[in-house]
């Protein structure tokens, strides 16, 4: 089976089409349930239920009603047959969260008595294997299938950490697949002739770039990206009136482009423009991000920052990873005199972490890029752009 714990719909407005696009990846998948947060609640009720009814998305939560009518908002549980076995899943909402536009229409059971409440009815129903998809924290779900019994596998979310190896927690085999869809858990049980649980065990592996791709997820990413690429484009344009407006004053402190300062240091610029730093603009430009929030900010100048990158118009000023992204803005270039910016790994690190760069190593890396070295092999590796190894980890990104 595979399911969700839930916790994918995005925080603002503007990425309110990511909502839809990963119900439909999920849908594309064959998810067998989808637990389900306060976050799924973001844009209201009647918006969640309206995507459920368009793509027939198991969603799942035993604790999450109607005030007026006591009536659930989504299924308390799913019952797979998965061979020979029932297997019944059910999800958890916490009753300590605010439920935003819908928290005078809503309300939220303690999640003490709808587990056991669920569980006596999956029990009853056949169900001989019972999975609970919560979205109560790492310590409150802990807490709960330590004191309830009847829970086999237990998938956390709401602000977990990720750990490669699960728990046993009494019966109960624990996943922590951490958040933003980079990981995903695997819990496999074993079952006596009965097809009640005996054991079990679960990991957590890492979505990098050596996971192949299924192509009609891969089309159906690709499209959603460049359209809503664009839709963020349009929408960047009708805010450039308002920066505008709201431009720092001359005599602020500001960026001033790697123009201005190779007017200076020529011999350094030459040698910047034989790394990828140098292109970092145009790898978003050709894989179609160049106007996503989520990606923007390690491939200009000062991104939102005053005096730095603010829309697309800046690009050919403050595109690029530039002199003043590791050196310092540009109209404190007096202050360097007497208190030289060193480039140390935490320099680095804002962009090239974890998740973006997998593959980043200080050490290897920064004489690759420092001054002296004009081999450009950091450019012959940029072919093409989308294999290169920060692309690749920014490619699961689009999931939870």
């Amino acid at each position: 089976m595979l399911v969700d714990g839930g916790g994918f719909f995005p925080e603002d407005d503007l990425h309110q089409d990511v909502a839809w696009f990963l119900m439909d990846s999920m849908k594309l998948l064959g998810t067998d349930a989808v637990g389900v947060s306060e976050k799924e609640l973001r844009f209201g009720a009647s918006y969640l239920r309206a995507q459920i009814k368009r793509t027939d998305l198991p969603l799942v939560c035993a604790n999450l009603y109607f005030k007026g009518s006591k009536r659930p908002v989504v299924a308390p549980y799913v019952i797979k047959q998965v061979g020979t076995v029932k297997v019944g899943v059910f999800g958890l909402i916490s009753d300590k969260v605010p439920l935003g536009l819908s928290q005078d229409s809503l309300y939220v059971e303690e999640p003490t008595a709808a587990t056991r409440r669920t569980i006596a009815e999956l029990r009853k129903k056949g169900a001989t294997v019972v999975v609970l998809l919560s979205q109560l924290g790492k310590v409150e779900s802990e807490d709960l299938v330590s004191a309830i019994d009847g829970v086999d596998a237990l998938v956390i979310g709401h602000g977990v950490p990720m750990m490669q190896k699960g728990r046993m927690i009494k019966k109960t085999v624990a996943c922590y697949g951490g958040e933003q869809g980079q990981y995903l858990g695997r819990t496999v049980l074993s079952l006596d002739r009965t097809r009640h649980v005996t054991t079990g065990d679960n990991e957590t592996f890492i979505l990098g770039p050596e996971v192949g791709e299924k192509p009609e997820v891969l089309k159906l990413v690709k499209t959603f990206e460049d359209s809503f690429n664009e839709k963020l484009r349009k929408a960047e344009k009708e805010q450039i009136a308002k920066v505008e407006a709201s431009k720092t004053p001359e005599n602020a402190d500001h960026f001033v482009g790697a123009e201005v300062c190779i007017r200076c240091h020529q011999d350094e610029g030459d040698q910047w423009k034989t790394t990828s730093h140098s292109l970092a603009w145009q790898t978003l430009v050709t894989v179609k991000k160049d106007a996503t929030p989520d990606c923007i900010p390690c491939h200009v100048v000062g991104y939102k920052a005053a005096g730095g990158f603010q829309t697309g118009s800046d690009a050919a000023k403050l595109a690029n990873v530039q002199c003043e992204n590791c050196h310092g803005m540009g109209t404190q270039h007096d202050a360097f005199a007497t208190a030289p910016r060193r480039i140390t790994e935490q320099t680095c690190v804002t962009c090239h972490h974890g998740e973006n760069d997998p593959e980043f190593n200080f050490a290897v890396k920064l004489p690759k890029i420092a001054h002296g070295n004009t081999s450009g092999e950091t450019i012959k590796h940029m072919k093409n752009p989308a294999n290169s190894s920060m692309m690749q980890g920014h490619s699961s990104s689009t999931s939870n």
